[in-house]
């Protein structure tokens, strides 16, 4: 028996399977996550984006620096679908499939809805495709956050966006346009 072939098909299984498993979003370090929240009048506003994790690191002001703009999660791009038209922190969305973007501060965020869809995480495509921006509110959570949440919690008029993250959360109210 020639054990060049056996090594070889030994070789070709375990590359397989590792592409496999990098296929399978599931086993990704940043996995992968969901938030919706049906609107009053119908409809769902969904998003879709990879958590990623604290590990020990210095969040924002470290890994995500202030100032910059943040892909609002890790590997693909954070996606927003807003079934109808919708007010986000006061500004006026139509109907579509948006890409979520943040610029964090210290004592203020700002939250990008860009009209450019389908691409990774980064880089930030640039305020040529930016839809809107809008202020966040800014508060500190009670304790720490280890996985990137974004939450959406409905409320009478719509939904309130959270971002969670380490110690901090940045939120907004979504409506239905009327």
């Amino acid at each position: 028996m020639r054990i060049e072939p056996f090594i070889a098909v030994v070789v070709s299984l375990s590359l397989a399977s590792t592409s496999f498993a990098q296929q399978d979003k599931s086993k990704r370090k940043s996995p992968p996550a969901h938030a919706s929240c049906a609107l009053p009048s119908g409809g769902t506003v969904t998003i879709d984006y990879s958590s990623p994790r604290m590990n020990g690191r210095k969040i924002y002001g470290g890994l995500v620096p202030f100032g910059e703009v943040w892909r609002t999660g890790a590997n693909e791009a954070t996606t927003f679908t807003a079934p109808a038209a919708l007010t986000l922190g006061g500004k006026d969305l139509p109907a579509g499939s948006y890409t979520l973007f943040t610029l964090p501060a210290q004592d203020k965020w700002t939250l990008i809805v860009s009209k450019k869809t389908g691409e990774w995480g980064i880089p930030y495509p640039g305020e040529a495709n930016d839809f809107l921006r809008v202020e966040m509110a800014v508060s500190k959570l009670p304790g720490a956050v280890e996985g990137f949440t974004i939450g959406l919690d409905k409320n009478a008029s719509g939904c309130t966006m959270k971002l969670d993250w380490e110690t901090t959360r940045a939120s907004i109210e979504i409506s239905q346009k009327k």
